[in-house]
């Protein structure tokens, strides 16, 4: 198991620096949102969703969203900022909703349990995560934003992880995912911190904000990363199931490897504004 999950980590970071280096913004834009659709697809069955037709309309809805979106904010052309900076603050807005409903959990399923609800909180956590990462690939520096922001995500796990399994005892949300804890949480937070701190010391002619703003844009990256996680493992546990999916061996679904990323990009792509870096 550990070996197929290695394997198939690898081949995922090889496809994503092959893409970065490779894809123009809107070739990497479209397999961005084949990814998207691809866990609208799984999402449909974590809201209860469960025949192919109600599945491919989730799907068919996820997309005209995204288009949606796309449009208003002017994506590929003469973009609006104005809308996107709307559609991160929204997003967030969204985020801090779901943090109070994490925090509830059980009592909480009483407000999104059912199968329209999820649905469209499903909905609201894909569509803008896709415009984000779109958005911060159109941007001069956006493979390296890229490349920070999934690094902050995969450095709040690492960090949590070996924190956790070292002084881990009380836990973070034992109901929602009784393995976190909260020196995990805070192991996490601080390899965010580092992370950003090496970046901000070696960042090509400068980082354009002080360090200060920096390490806080670390800190709220690294705390939606964690609530994207946690979110996806309340619905999941909601639905009694283990996995989104099983279309990548050793790590289940689509959703399961994007479900920190869904809420780190609009996060991140708001702190970038919010700090004058664009």
């Amino acid at each position: 198991m550990l070996k197929q999950r290695i394997i198939t980590a690898v081949l995922i970071v090889l496809a994503l620096f092959a893409a970065l280096a490779y894809l123009s913004v809107s070739a990497l834009s479209g397999l961005f949102g084949l990814a998207v659709l691809m866990a609208a697809w799984e999402w449909a069955n974590l809201s209860g969703f469960v025949s192919r037709l109600s599945r491919s309309v989730y799907v068919l809805v996820c997309g005209l969203v995204m288009l949606l979106l796309a449009w208003q904010s002017g994506l590929y052309g003469e973009q609006n900022f104005g809308v996107l900076r709307e559609v991160f603050i929204a997003a967030c807005l969204w985020w801090a909703i779901a943090l109070l409903w994490v925090k509830a959990y059980p009592l909480s399923s009483g407000l999104w349990g059912s199968r329209g609800a999820r649905g469209v909180m499903g909905l609201v956590v894909l569509a803008p995560a896709w415009l984000a990462l779109s958005y911060l690939r159109s941007l001069p520096e956006g493979v390296y934003l890229i490349l920070v922001v999934i690094g902050l995500v995969v450095a709040a796990d690492v960090g949590a992880y070996f924190t956790g399994r070292a002084f881990g005892k009380a836990k973070l949300a034992p109901a929602v995912s009784p393995g976190k804890s909260w020196a995990g949480f805070w192991g996490g937070l601080a390899s965010c911190v580092s992370l950003m701190l090496v970046l901000w010391k070696i960042w090509p002619e400068g980082m354009p904000i002080g360090l200060v703003a920096a390490i806080c844009l670390a800190v709220v990256t690294g705390l939606a990363s964690v609530l994207g996680d946690l979110l996806e493992s309340m619905i999941k546990r909601h639905r009694g199931i283990k996995d989104s999916g099983n279309l990548l061996p050793g790590h289940g679904g689509i959703m399961d490897r994007i479900d920190s990323i869904t809420a780190a990009s609009p996060v991140f792509a708001l702190g970038l504004i919010a700090t004058g870096w664009v």
